[in-house]
């Protein structure tokens, strides 16, 4: 199957497009779409949240020869790179790459949304909209004590390493932002929507401060337990589709 082939049924999800436009509203960069062709037709994918050196030693095992990401393999300008480097192992052993960064997170079934989904929301209110999709979410949730619910995050999202701070308390609703989600904007509108819980990920200590002399909880996830929790979800619902076999890796040392 063409490289492009694979491109055109990731974008089924959400197009690239989507994330040209999101940049365009909110004053961001982005990398998606074909980070690495090596030319040969793809005869299977292993899906991993980051292009790291485990995600490239599974393709190797599998025999795959293409690894669809979601952060992007190449981000700003390379001035140079090394033998060592692992895009340069992708075109050593002819594994292409695809990576599918914002328009996967603000898709309207993308990553941003499968966190809600998980944290147990169904329907919210999105801090920034654009046509095709949104990011930031309020939402309300079962009513359930605050140390239940950091038992069920632990569970549901595959980590040990998510960090909790406040105390007791009933939430009701929960504000989310996938990745590195936290700044101002998404704290003021946590705190108008009256949320109990502010989940996101890569906190800055006065950014979790602030939250909690608002009256808020903070729920610290790991950057990876927040987005590949959603990135499986959309391969789980697209592989059967891809028309090649394919993999999801998971990596247990971030998680």
């Amino acid at each position: 199957m063409k490289l492009t082939a694979i491109l055109k049924k990731l974008e089924e999800v959400a197009p690239v497009a989507l994330s040209d436009r999101f940049c365009k509203t909110y004053s961001m960069y982005d990398n998606s779409g074909i980070i690495a062709d090596c030319g040969a037709d793809i005869n299977g994918a292993v899906f991993s949240l980051d292009l790291s050196d485990s995600a490239v030693a599974e393709a190797k095992k599998r025999g795959y020869n293409l690894i669809v990401t979601h952060h992007p393999a190449i981000y700003g300008g390379i001035s140079k790179l090394n033998s060592g480097d692992t895009v340069a192992e992708c075109f050593r052993k002819g594994i292409s790459v695809i990576s599918m960064h914002l328009n996967f997170d603000v898709a309207p079934e993308g990553i941003d949304y499968h966190l809600m989904r998980g944290l147990g929301g169904s329907a919210a209110k999105t801090l920034a909209p654009v046509e095709g999709g949104a990011y930031g979410r309020v939402y309300a949730v079962a009513p359930v004590k605050f140390s239940d619910y950091k038992k069920y995050v632990r569970e549901t999202f595959s980590t040990d390493r998510a960090l909790f701070y406040g105390g007791e308390r009933t939430v009701k609703k929960v504000a989310s932002f996938c990745g590195a989600g936290c700044d101002g904007r998404a704290i003021e509108f946590a705190v108008s929507e009256g949320a109990d819980v502010f989940v996101s990920s890569d906190m800055k200590h006065h950014e979790i401060t602030a939250l909690l002399h608002s009256g808020i909880n903070v729920i610290h996830l790991t950057h990876y337990s927040a987005e590949s929790y959603g990135f499986n979800k959309i391969y789980l619902k697209i592989k059967d589709g891809l028309q090649i076999p394919s993999s999801f890796f998971f990596d247990k040392e971030i998680a």
